[in-house]
């Protein structure tokens, strides 16, 4: 029966597998051949979908199986916006966000409304909707933006925030003069929506990090994380309907509230943004193309004239506001385009706010033809608005984004004054493996995407089972490390002491940290200790991390962070900061700084450079310090930047640490620093780095390193 089916094909076809397969085929094709003529594969993919739709060749009919991919797909955008955003760098331009959504809503509505109700003739409330479509913004070239590695700008963290703003505006005025048309807007109407939306807002923001939270630490299933995933977005899109918006805003909120719980550079995130980039949006910009019927502009002038008055509000109007935010928040020229490529494509809201009105018949005609509130001259127009403003923010984005992204390869260069990174792992115990992995992932730089090594110490006089346990807890580490895109080197090797054998790996691959992990269940014990102190310690030119890992690092909300005095004058300080900094830019979590006044002085100016959220506490003596890592709440974690006897900021208290710590600490998360005293460098000249650090060029260094 199979075979007949495939033998008698009918256009379009309706054979699962065969769809399926042309899909696929589809977006394999479109950037292979598309990145060879330097055109934006999601073009091609819209291209694709108007030649093989009902309107084209009907290939394949737009179906609900495809509207479903497709939707996910939209919501997938949506998400991802809201996941990969900057916290702090949105809450540090919240005010920015919201002026720049205040432009790109009223300017192009402006210019809608006059071509509606001066040009076309439209009511007043049809001129109103009508000027809305053009306020809204959909973020159709962020995968682009994200896969250049720029998502973090500025330009973009701003454009991102703004059309939340955009779009929830646009939605709002559609429920509104969807009200007004059925003649239910009243002092109810307005307290109906105001209450449902904040009750939204606050279940998805307030209450979805709980979930996430809990959810993640007690599950470590990698696929039930992800189909978490995919609950809370589809979850939140539902609650966004019934509060009476768009479901997309419910999926943007959704990115905003797991935002911390799902790092940058952690496994999870690869996979979101691998199936998402791979399925369910190419799906989308299919499903798109699909609306697409250039038939409809070749008969009637009606259909060109409106959809020339759309193109122009809308094209128009982004353009405008993207040159006048260039101008008030001081952008580049290469992100003033890069605003205005990202803000100028219209699809979701545009096309839901269409379809909506469109649908609504507000009278009849004498011969009995409905009189819709969005006529098929609208709808018509919307389509080829979609084409064109696709079109425009594919091309101008992918141009001001590589350029941009070129432009920070040569910053990262030019001021990349750090040695190279490798970061060593000695790994002991299975498990401790995973939490090693995630820290190491979660400290080092970005660009540093090989120098990581997994090393298991075997004694030379060892039996068989100690050689496979090795293989076993290496592999263990280079599978966890490839779930997040990161190559990890594993090392096997035979010695007659671990010591030694670690210290033997340091001097050949040339490594920078060493991070060690200890057992949840023993902490500090008195062999660990010894060897800790009258072993890996005993090098002064490697930065040394012990980690004590009770939770998934992802969970961890706030990290207090404890620095000695005088620790800025060592030869380390730097480095061991760097990687603090990077825990908190990958991970999204909050930093509080213990520290004396001259040190707190010295990271305040870090931060204006090489933004986190963090808050400063002065620090005058140690003992306050360690009273308030003894009384850290749940879900908080402790760093601490140690320092070796002899050096400027040796505290001896710091000798009584360990056992704090396993007295107080025993059920949290803390990761001790131990800063190199001098560094030996490629050419063996050893030098001491804080001697002659410039503090205001620490910024763009950490900068760098995070690129």
């Amino acid at each position: 029966m199979t075979l007949l089916s495939i033998h008698n094909l009918s256009l379009p076809i309706e054979d699962p597998v065969l769809k399926f397969l042309l899909v696929l085929i589809i977006i394999l094709a479109a950037p292979l051949l598309l990145n060879k003529i330097k055109v934006p594969h999601l073009l091609g993919l819209i291209i694709a979908g108007a030649v093989i739709g009902p309107n084209g060749f009907n290939v394949l009919a737009r179906d609900s199986s495809i509207v479903v991919t497709g939707t996910t797909g939209l919501l997938y955008i949506m998400f991802l916006a809201g996941l990969e955003i900057d916290m702090g760098d949105f809450k540090r331009n919240k005010w920015k966000s919201l002026g720049y959504g205040g432009y790109a809503f009223i300017f192009p509505f402006i210019l809608g409304y006059f071509g509606a109700f001066y040009i076309l003739g439209f009511s007043m409330l049809t001129s109103v909707l009508f000027a809305s479509l053009f306020s809204s913004q959909t973020l159709i070239t962020y995968p682009l933006i994200s896969k250049l590695g720029i998502a973090k700008n500025r330009a973009v963290n701003i454009t991102v925030g703004g059309t939340m703003i955009t779009d929830v505006s646009t939605l709002l005025v559609l429920a509104v003069v969807v009200g007004m048309v059925q003649g239910d807007v009243g002092v109810s109407f307005w307290v109906k929506l105001s209450i449902s939306f904040l009750v939204f807002g606050l279940v998805v923001l307030m209450l979805f990090p709980l979930i996430g939270r809990w959810f993640f630490k007690k599950i470590n299933d990698k696929i039930s994380q992800y189909i978490f995933v995919l609950v809370m977005i589809y979850f939140a899109a539902v609650l966004a309907e019934l509060a009476g918006v768009e479901a997309i805003i419910g999926a943007f909120f959704a990115g905003l509230a797991l935002n911390r719980l799902i790092p940058h550079t952690s496994s999870l995130m690869n996979r979101v943004e691998f199936v998402g980039n791979a399925i369910f949006i190419p799906f989308f910009l299919i499903s798109v193309g699909m609306l697409i019927d250039f038939k409809v502009f070749f008969n009637s002038f009606e259909t060109i004239k409106v959809a020339s008055i759309m193109l122009v509000a809308s094209i128009g109007g982004k353009y405008i506001s993207a040159v006048i935010a260039q101008k008030t928040f001081r952008f580049t020229k290469e992100e003033g385009r890069l605003v205005f490529g990202l803000s100028s494509a219209s699809a979701a809201a545009t096309l839901a706010t269409v379809m909506v009105g469109y649908n609504i018949i507000i009278s009849e005609t004498e011969t009995g033809e409905p009189v819709r509130l969005l006529n098929e001259h609208v709808l018509n127009g919307s389509i080829l608005l979609i084409l064109i403003s696709c079109t425009i923010s594919s091309f101008i984005s992918m141009s001001s984004a590589e350029k941009i992204a070129q432009q920070d390869n040569e910053e990262t260069i030019s001021g990349n004054s750090h040695e190279q990174e490798n970061i060593l792992l000695a790994i002991n115990h299975e498990a401790t493996v995973e939490s090693m992995v995630n820290l190491g992932i979660l400290v080092k730089a970005h660009s540093n995407t090989e120098n990581l090594f997994a090393l298991n110490v075997i004694n030379e006089e060892t039996n068989e089972s100690s050689v496979k346990n090795a293989e076993k807890l290496l592999h263990h580490a280079t599978d966890t490390a490839a779930a997040a895109d990161v190559k990890m080197q594993s090392l096997k090797r035979y010695d007659s002491d671990v010591i030694n054998g670690v210290n033997n790996v340091i001097k050949e691959q040339n490594i920078t940290d060493l991070i060690i992990g200890l057992e949840d269940s023993k902490g500090f014990s008195p062999s660990f200790t010894y060897n800790l102190y009258n072993g890996y310690l005993q090098r002064d030119d490697i930065n040394v991390l012990v980690y004590h890992a009770v939770q998934p690092l992802a969970t961890i909300k706030n990290h207090a962070v404890m620095i000695p005095e005088n620790a800025h004058k060592e030869a380390g300080f730097f480095h061991a900061l760097l990687r603090v900094w990077n825990i908190a830019r990958n991970s999204g979590a909050t930093i509080t700084f213990y520290a004396s006044e001259e040190i707190l002085n010295i990271l305040h100016r870090i931060i204006k450079k090489a933004n986190i959220e963090a808050e400063f506490i002065i620090m005058n003596k140690w003992k306050d310090g360690e009273k308030t890592a003894t009384q850290l709440k749940d879900d908080e974690g402790l760093i601490i930047l140690m320092a070796k006897r002899g050096m400027k900021s040796y505290i001896p208290q710091m000798r009584f640490l360990p056992e704090l710590l396993n007295k107080y600490l025993a059920d949290k998360n803390y990761l001790l620093i131990f800063p190199f005293s001098e560094f030996e460098s490629t050419n063996s000249e050893k030098r001491s780095v804080g001697n002659h650090t410039d503090f205001m060029e620490i910024g763009n260094i950490v900068n760098s390193v995070f690129r």
